[in-house]
């Protein structure tokens, strides 16, 4: 494909929003759009096969290779963060799991001053992205262009996992995305006929036959270029070239990493910061990369006491039968999340809605193909990850160098407080009490990790340190805010203080949602196409 010279509409990024908004801007047949993506294109089998989601994280060729600098309080680990570098972004390589957050974590945007982002206000945005498998309703769209498909609950530990809740005071919750987030239950997933949606698939598929919407794929953008206070271009490195392309208006959609990595390059930022790594500050705006959050994610293992049925998918026989059936039909184990329950729930006694993500998967961390005499498996287990919903720690991102092609510095805060450090606590001893509850506890042996004997605070704080992750669920670097010295967009996603300028992404979230950020993320560029087309919700198609 050979660029044009200029574009009303340039996307860099296509993630979960900037695939969405392009093809958005596309629908109206005036405005020329270019998409730019770093990675290539998304129908590698490990793209496509749901149950490939975590290989697929761990490719090099699909990710940026991120990891976070050492920290005092993780004993100095540098944590991996991959983030999609390919159509669809990090929506093609994470656990397709479709979670909105609370109406609370929206209506806590409005009430500090940014008027359209309540969550009254943002339903229709969700709504209309959606074909959800429901249909239409008060909370879901039944014909929206992404597919929001059921998974299959286990026959046998689905009911016990049910009943374990019930017994502790938690009810069954069908819709985690409808009246009340409170529960355990199944949640939603983004599969499309057994293969693996995103916003690339979804929004994407029939966009590329439009004339006025270009990709340009495996393109880095090195730079943007303004003319006085206006975004007027970028130059971007493609096929061995360094090309200048001229904007009517640049949208910044390459995450929370990104994002702010690319304005700071472009001189936008706090000036000491910029000029201890070699960019000359021309616009003060501190708050860029600032603010960086994402959900503490506590892991614990433990055996089972009996063949959960996962294991046994994955001796190599089984596992070439079930990769034929789902090449042919798109059915069968391979199309599904090994999923045994999620709930959500509240550990603090203050918190007015669910604080914590608790999930339980039959599947071990270390779960790989086998088979008798080439090697043995990671045999039945249980893994459980409860995710801190609203963590109090916030972290940042830096540059290392003026060069484009360098990774940030990314640093993520994880226990640097002691609120995050005691839920981190009552989540481990929430795990155990939930799986030692029967029916539950019939099916469960030893834990593993971090074992039976961690007991004390001090043991427990010693386990988290080397052993908390998080939910890969980057937001809020370059948050959305009234006030420029604190923020680094407007309510309209504009750069203070800059014309041409937005970022529409998981970055601009003044506060993280409480649950996965995908979905959130399209939200925002549904309604951000609105913002561009100066069009309103209820006129849009």
């Amino acid at each position: 494909m050979t660029l044009l010279q200029s574009y009303d509409f340039v996307i860099v990024g296509a993630g979960s929003a900037g695939a969405l908004l392009a093809g958005r801007l596309a629908e109206d047949a005036s405005i020329r759009v270019l998409l730019i993506e770093a990675g290539t294109g998304a129908r590698h089998p490990l793209i496509r096969v749901p149950l490939a989601w975590h290989p697929a994280s761990e490719t090099p060729r699909f990710t940026w290779g991120y990891r976070s600098a050492p920290e005092p309080a993780t004993q100095g680990r540098a944590l991996d963060q991959p983030r999609g570098r390919i159509m669809g972004g990090s929506a093609s390589i994470n656990g397709m799991m479709y979670s909105r957050g609370q109406a609370a974590d929206y209506d806590g945007w409005a009430a500090d001053g940014l008027a359209g982002w309540s969550y009254s206000d943002l339903l229709p945005y969700f709504r209309r992205t959606e074909a959800n498998w429901r249909g239409a309703s008060t909370f879901h769209g039944g014909s929206g262009p992404l597919c929001v498909a059921r998974n299959p609950a286990h026959p046998i530990l689905y009911p016990a996992m049910i009943a374990a809740a019930r017994r502790l005071g938690f009810v069954e919750n069908d819709d985690f995305n409808g009246t009340s987030q409170d529960g355990f239950g199944m949640p939603d997933f983004t599969v499309r006929r057994g293969e693996r949606e995103s916003s690339a698939t979804a929004f994407l598929s029939g966009a590329r036959t439009r004339s006025n919407l270009h990709i340009a794929t495996k393109a880095l953008v090195t730079n943007l270029r303004f003319d006085g206070r206006r975004a007027v271009g970028l130059d971007l490195y493609r096929q061995g070239q360094l090309k200048h392309v001229a904007a009517g208006e640049i949208i910044l959609s390459a995450g929370a990493f990104n994002s702010p990595k690319l304005l700071m390059l472009a001189g936008i930022g706090d000036p000491g910061a910029l000029t201890e790594a070699g960019i000359k500050a021309w616009h003060d705006l501190p708050a860029v990369g600032r603010n960086l959050q994402d959900h503490p994610l506590v892991p614990m293992g433990f055996g089972a006491t009996r063949a959960l049925g996962f294991e046994r998918l994955m001796r190599l026989d089984r596992l070439v039968r079930g990769a034929a059936r789902w090449a042919l039909t798109g059915g069968g184990p391979l199309g599904e999340a090994p999923l045994s329950v999620q709930g959500y729930l509240r550990l603090s006694e203050d918190s007015k809605s669910p604080d914590t993500q608790f999930q339980v998967s039959h599947v071990s961390f270390q779960a790989r193909p086998w088979f008798p005499g080439w090697r043995s498996g990671a045999g039945d287990q249980f893994t459980v990850s409860a995710l801190q919903l609203r963590p109090t720690g916030r972290g940042n991102v830096t540059l290392r160098s003026a060069d484009p092609a360098a990774p940030p510095v990314i640093r993520l805060g994880l226990l640097s407080t002691d609120t995050d450090r005691a839920h981190a606590r009552a989540m481990v001893r929430f795990t155990r009490r939930f799986m030692r509850t029967d029916p539950v506890a019939d099916f469960v042996g030893a834990e593993l990790f971090p074992g039976a004997d961690c007991e004390s605070d001090a043991a427990i704080d010693g386990f988290l340190a080397g052993a908390i992750q998080t939910g890969m669920h980057p937001t809020s670097s370059c948050a959305m805010g009234v006030d420029p010295a604190h923020s680094v967009v407007d309510a309209r996603l504009r750069v203070h203080g800059i014309d041409g300028l937005r970022v529409v992404d998981t970055s601009i979230m003044p506060r993280i949602v409480s649950g996965n950020t995908s979905a959130p993320a399209m939200m925002i560029a549904e309604k951000a196409a609105d913002l561009l087309l100066l069009r309103a919700a209820g006129n849009a198609k």
